[in-house]
């Protein structure tokens, strides 16, 4: 009686069993990754909603971003690494580099060191806090909102619109200003020019509304007087609006009274 012969696809199958395996370890350590990614985001949703009402504190936020990409990245190394280990060539050769671990190490560690320096940075930033998501900082003569804190960069968008991509080591060696850590709250300051001759106390009367609003002369010269107008947004992302508004309220009432 003659044996069956096997179907192509079983002996495809066969032949290739170490790298279907390693594809499927791959693609389930990505799928992994993505369910205990979403897993964590909504654990900190209902937290917010329990502890804060809605909304994370920047603190809790940036950390739980950190946290989230830190379990990624590890289930994709290890997943990748049992990948690999499907193959006995990397298995002799995984087997010789660990005997030589000292060398590799500092192979690797010098190869390396900018992007460990970085990441190593970004879990200190992300503990310490210097800087929060949602923070007003100046860094460098570049004033942005912080807009996310990552493993090795920090992204900080400028009031233009533009964004400010920084190492996280040089965030965690240089001197940064932040406006907000402690007072979510801005000061807006807006400039108002009168004419020479324009009654300047006056205008100071009309500018300044209660507490929120002051006025103060600035400077003085033979084009004229320049009022410097202040006041107070409860946050970075209203900052521009709250000047604009200021902007039109002040022209608005010296314009009122013949003054602008």
């Amino acid at each position: 009686m003659a044996v069956p012969e096997p179907s192509i696809a079983a002996s495809f199958v066969r032949d290739h069993s170490g790298e279907i395996t390693a594809i499927a370890t791959v693609i389930l350590a990505f799928v992994l990754a993505r369910v205990v990614d979403r897993a964590l985001l909504r654990r900190g949703r209902k937290l917010s909603e329990v502890v804060a009402g809605g909304t994370l504190s920047p603190v809790a936020d940036t950390r739980l971003r950190l946290v989230r990409r830190l379990v990624f990245a590890t289930i994709v190394v290890l997943g990748v690494a049992l990948a690999l280990a499907q193959f006995p060539s990397v298995k002799r050769v995984a087997t010789g580099v660990l005997a030589s671990s000292a060398v590799l190490g500092l192979v690797v560690g010098f190869a390396a060191r900018q992007t460990l320096a970085n990441g190593i940075a970004g879990i200190l930033l992300a503990i310490t806090q210097p800087i929060r998501i949602g923070d007003l900082v100046t860094f460098e003569d570049h004033t942005g909102e912080v807009e996310d804190v990552r493993l090795t960069y920090t992204y900080v968008r400028c009031e233009d619109g533009r964004r400010l991509i920084v190492p996280n080591e040089r965030l965690a060696q240089s001197t940064i200003q932040n406006h907000t850590i402690v007072d979510p709250r801005l000061q807006i300051e807006v400039s108002v020019w009168l004419e020479p001759g324009k009654d300047a106390l006056r205008a100071l009367k009309l500018l300044s509304q209660g507490d929120e609003v002051e006025a103060r002369i600035a400077e003085m010269d033979k084009d004229g007087i320049r009022l410097a107008v202040t006041t107070w947004a409860d946050s970075p992302a209203n900052r521009g609006r709250v000047a604009s508004r200021l902007r039109e309220e002040s022209f608005r009432r010296l314009q009122g009274e013949g003054l602008s």
